[in-house]
């Protein structure tokens, strides 16, 4: 992927892919940008040049082919083949993200959940039995985990995950209260709850 496009551009990618999806679902073949931006309440003229950063996809006059789109915009999200998730912290969060993996329908295969708190080991979640974090490392020399889901506490979650890229864990979806701090080859998204929720705060207190 072209590393000049921006992150504005990449954090609407997956927008563009739910509304496509659900056009699908509804049996729609072919869709205009005008039709689109009615729809995602954006300008066509931001769809047409957040397509074009990728090559367009569309003929003037005749709008997108819902389906071609669809999976273009599927194989730039690297959604064309299924990545191995594990998650690590067990905790009212992690079941949460651990049934949400299983029931969405994308390519992320929940392979394994690891705990510290041994009253969980073996416990089943999502179908999957719960396993020890130290038990991580003998696991992942039968198993390829693509990515590691951080549902940790902050003084957790940093020395967990250096200990995970050592053993080659190179992508991390990280819910823990804090930044991680990896290498320039682990890939990284942090998901801080608490500022989405200050935000919507802050929106209605402008209202």
């Amino acid at each position: 992927m072209d590393k000049g496009i921006s992150k504005a551009v990449i954090r609407r990618m997956p927008r563009y892919y739910r509304y496509l999806g659900e056009l699908l679902e509804n049996g729609v073949e072919r869709i205009s940008s005008n039709e689109l931006s009615k729809m995602m309440k954006v300008t066509a003229s931001q769809i047409r040049q957040d397509l074009n950063n990728f090559g367009g996809f569309g003929q003037q006059g005749y709008g997108y082919n819902v389906r071609f789109l669809y999976d273009e915009i599927g194989r730039i999200l690297g959604l064309t083949e299924i990545h191995n998730v594990a998650l690590f912290g067990v905790g009212n969060l992690g079941q949460a993200i651990a049934n949400y993996v299983r029931f969405e329908k994308l390519p992320f295969k929940m392979i394994g959940l690891f705990d510290v708190d041994k009253k969980k080991k073996g416990q089943i979640v999502s179908g999957i039995p719960i396993m020890m974090i130290d038990e991580f490392e003998d696991f992942n020399k039968t198993h390829r985990v693509d990515i590691a889901v951080l549902t940790l506490p902050k003084d957790a979650a940093m020395p967990v995950a250096q200990k995970l890229a050592d053993l080659g864990v190179h992508a991390f979806w990280n819910f823990a209260h804090v930044d991680l701090e990896m290498p320039k080859d682990v890939v990284v998204e942090n998901v801080h709850l608490s500022e989405s929720l200050m935000q919507l705060s802050y929106n209605m207190t402008g209202r």
